[in-house]
C-alpha cells in the first residue's frame, strides 16, 4: 500500500500507521459495516495489494467502535431467497474466503458487533484482540439459514464441538470476556479510550512485521496446519519448514545477532562477577 497513489475506496478505508503495517476499516456505518458484495470486492483488492507491496508485513483489520461487523447485508441476501439455483450455481460467499488465504499476518481489531459474516471474518484473521465492548455470534439460525463463510467450521476447531454447536444452534451471543476465555480472541484490550483496541494491533502487527518476514511466513503456515493435518503430518510439516530457513538470509543474520548478543552478556557476567573496574586484573576466562 505504500507503491504508487493511494486507492480509494467506497466501503473500506486503507492506510499504513506504522512500519510494516496496513490498516484496512470497514467502513460502512449507515449499515453497521454489514458485509456486502462491493465491500467484499474492495477488501479482497486491498488485501491483493497489501499481499503484493513487500513493504507491508503485517494487516489489521477493524471496523468502528459500534460495530466490526454486524453480518452481511440483509438487504442483498433478501434478493437471493427462494433462489438454490443462483447461490448454488455461483457459489454465494466463495470470495469472501480472501482473508483466509492471504499470506501474511492478519489481526482483527474488533469493538462493538462481531455477528453472522462479521464473526467469521474475524474469526479469518490470524489473531484477533477484542475491546470490552466486542460482542461476538452465529445468529444466521435466526433468519431460517446456517453461517456460510466458516461459522460452523472455524467455531466447532476453537470452541469444540457442544460450545459451537449451542452458539449455532441457538444463535446465542457472547462477549469479549468469554471470547478471550474460550480462545476466540487472544486477549481483551481494555482501557476506555476509543479506538485502543486498534492501537494495540498496529503495535502488534508492528512487532511482528519487524520479524524475519520468511519466519513469520513459515509460522504461520506452520500452525493454521495444525488444524489440517494430523499430528505426525504436521511435526513433519513444521520440520521441513524449520530446515528450509537454515538457508535463508534471515537466519543467518539472526544467527549473528544472537551470537552477538550471547558474547555481551557473557562480558557483562564477566565483569561483574570480577568487578569489571578499570585497573583492576582481566578476569580469566579457563578458570569459569
Amino acid at each position: 500500500m505504500s507503491s504508487g497513489a493511494k486507492k480509494t475506496y467506497e466501503n473500506i478505508l486503507t492506510s499504513a500507521p506504522a512500519a510494516g503495517v496496513a490498516l484496512i476499516t470497514l467502513n460502512r456505518p449507515k449499515a453497521l459495516n454489514a458485509l456486502c458484495a462491493a465491500l467484499m470486492e474492495e477488501l479482497n483488492d486491498a488485501l491483493d495489494a497489501a499481499e503484493r507491496d513487500d513493504a507491508v508485513g503485517a494487516v489489521v483489520l477493524t471496523g468502528s467502535e459500534r460495530a466490526f461487523a454486524a453480518g452481511a447485508d440483509i438487504k442483498e441476501m433478501k434478493d437471493k431467497e427462494c433462489k438454490f439455483d443462483d447461490v448454488y450455481k455461483n457459489d454465494f460467499l466463495v470470495n469472501w474466503h480472501r482473508i483466509a488465504a492471504f499470506r501474511k499476518p492478519t489481526i482483527a481489531a474488533v469493538s462493538g458487533y462481531a455477528l453472522g459474516g462479521g464473526c467469521e471474518l474475524a474469526l479469518m484473521c490470524d489473531i484477533l484482540l477484542a475491546a470490552p465492548s466486542a460482542v461476538f455470534g452465529q445468529p444466521e439460525v435466526n433468519l431460517g439459514v446456517i453461517p456460510g463463510a466458516g461459522g460452523t467450521q472455524r467455531l466447532a476447531r476453537a470452541l469444540g464441538k457442544a460450545r459451537a454447536m449451542e452458539l449455532v444452534l441457538t444463535g446465542a451471543t457472547f462477549g469479549a470476556a468469554d471470547a478471550a476465555r474460550w480462545g476466540v480472541a487472544a486477549r481483551v484490550v481494555e482501557g476506555g479510550e476509543p479506538g485502543e483496541v486498534v492501537r494495540a494491533a498496529v503495535e502488534l502487527a508492528r512487532v511482528v512485521a519487524g520479524k524475519g518476514r520468511l519466519a513469520v511466513q513459515a509460522g504461520k503456515e506452520s500452525v493454521n496446519a495444525a488444524f489440517e493435518l494430523p499430528l505426525a503430518d504436521g511435526l513433519r510439516f513444521e520440520r521441513r519448514l524449520f530446515h528450509g530457513l537454515f538457508a535463508t538470509p534471515d537466519q543467518k543474520e539472526g544467527e549473528s545477532i544472537a551470537c552477538g548478543r550471547v558474547c555481551l552478556m557473557l562480558t557483562l557476567t564477566l565483569r561483574a562477577r570480577h568487578g569489571g573496574l578499570r585497573g583492576e586484573a582481566k578476569p580469566k576466562f579457563a578458570h569459569l
